[in-house]
């Protein structure tokens, strides 16, 4: 039996780890697509350096997708790369555009000249809850009105639309779309407020002299071991980033692309989130958390709630573990690594 060949963009990140581990069990020939000012170093998916097929590119860059999928003809390509923070979209609107609008794009129009060459490709987008903006309607499902409310959710907004023009048009193009809400793991970025907090906590607990760095390039904790956070008081739906690695294979595995929200169908806020971190170690969120405008963003989104009826019933897939063993999970993680 011949494997299937799978070619992940973000390979390098959170997601793009997990499913590169899932689909290596599973017997596939994985390329990951890596940038190509990166240093080198594979963070998440170093364990797997040996098992995998590299390609120096950037999805700003057409020649480079062009390139990697004329070389290696994958079977099924999964587009996880972005410029992912949505905080950090509002500083960088046209780099963000770029990679998460004209990205996808590049890698639509190099998969159908591929498919047209006679290679039977499926195309998995990554798309996101930061589409639905602040929603009127809760929970969100596939047919909520999206009204995004910061240039990452509108960048993918615009990949989510070519997607469906893509696959309804005339060129036929295999590509679905998982519309992902929040999932986080241990390899969460700490530019990421979940992680960012669960490190916090770690350093707070552990006494750690020399804390890693927040996303305005400070220490994480102040030397009166202070979090400084935004605002506490916004919705997500946040579930683990390995379990929904499961619903995008099974995504590609359909015979029919189509989008699919992909969630808890849970909802709490920030501030819930951070009392349930820092009671897990034992501390008293109130004692260290202060919340400053500076990391406050320009306009908010939520109150988001993922209505995942339709994963469930067409791929049978539903999450199993939910928000406090989630965030004590990754409480646990960094309590170990940063000690």
């Amino acid at each position: 039996m011949v494997s299937k060949k799978a070619l992940i963009t973000g390979i390098t990140g959170q997601d793009g780890s997990y499913l590169a581990e899932f689909l290596l069990e599973k017997g596939y020939e994985i390329a990951g697509f890596a940038r190509s000012s990166s240093t080198g170093h594979l963070g998440n998916i170093e364990h797997l350096r040996a098992e995998i097929r590299f390609f120096r590119g950037s999805l700003d860059d057409e020649r480079s997708i062009e390139a990697a999928l004329s070389e290696f003809k994958p079977d099924e390509i999964y587009n996880l790369g972005a410029e992912a923070a949505p905080a950090d979209s509002f500083k960088r609107r046209v780099y963000t555009s770029d990679i998460n609008a004209l990205g996808p794009l590049r890698v639509y129009e190099a998969a159908l000249r591929l498919q047209k060459s006679g290679h039977q490709v499926k195309v998995y987008q990554a798309s996101t809850s930061e589409m639905y903006g602040a929603p009127k309607v809760v929970p969100q499902d596939e047919t909520t009105p999206f009204i995004p409310n910061n240039p990452y959710g509108v960048a993918k907004l615009f990949a989510h639309h070519n997607a469906r023009i893509y696959r309804e048009g005339t060129d036929k193009l295999w590509v679905a779309c998982g519309i992902l809400f929040n999932h986080e793991s241990p390899r969460r970025g700490i530019q990421y407020v979940t992680r960012k907090v669960t490190v916090a906590v770690a350093c707070i607990a552990n006494k750690v002299k020399n804390p890693p760095l927040n996303e305005a390039g400070k220490p994480i904790v102040t030397k009166d071991w202070k979090l400084h956070m935004g605002n506490l008081e916004p919705k997500r739906d946040w579930g683990y980033a390995k379990e929904f690695i499961e619903a995008i294979y099974l995504i590609m595995q359909t015979d029919n692309p189509d989008d699919f929200v992909i969630a808890t169908g849970e909802t709490h806020t920030i501030r819930e989130m951070v009392e349930v971190a820092f009671s897990h170690a034992g501390l008293n969120w109130q004692d260290h958390v202060v919340e400053v405008p500076a990391f406050m963003r320009p306009l908010e989104t939520g109150p988001l709630c993922g209505n995942p009826a339709k994963a469930k019933q067409v791929l049978g897939w539903e999450a199993k573990i939910k928000f406090q063993e989630l965030i004590k999970l990754m409480v646990d993680s960094d309590l170990a690594k940063f000690s």
